[in-house]
């Protein structure tokens, strides 16, 4: 009874470290996706930046080509 008993030990053993290492594996892709997901926001911010200085822009050629016109 006590080979089954180490038997069963070992194998909770084994368990318990399959589970850490997947558990790290799992963390692993967790930091990756924050990373890629920090970048997607940085680019969010910054295209807000640029679509406001295109509307910007957009104004000030307009009173170019009014200032332009002879009516």
């Amino acid at each position: 009874m006590n080979y089954e008993l180490i038997a069963i030990l070992i194998t909770v053993i084994f368990q318990a470290l399959y589970v850490c290492y997947k558990l790290g594996q799992m963390s692993e892709k967790l930091i990756d996706l924050e990373k890629k997901q920090d970048k997607h926001n940085n680019l969010i911010e910054r295209m807000v930046v640029v679509e406001q200085s295109v509307k910007s822009a957009h104004h000030r050629i307009d009173d170019i080509n009014e200032g332009s016109h002879y009516e």
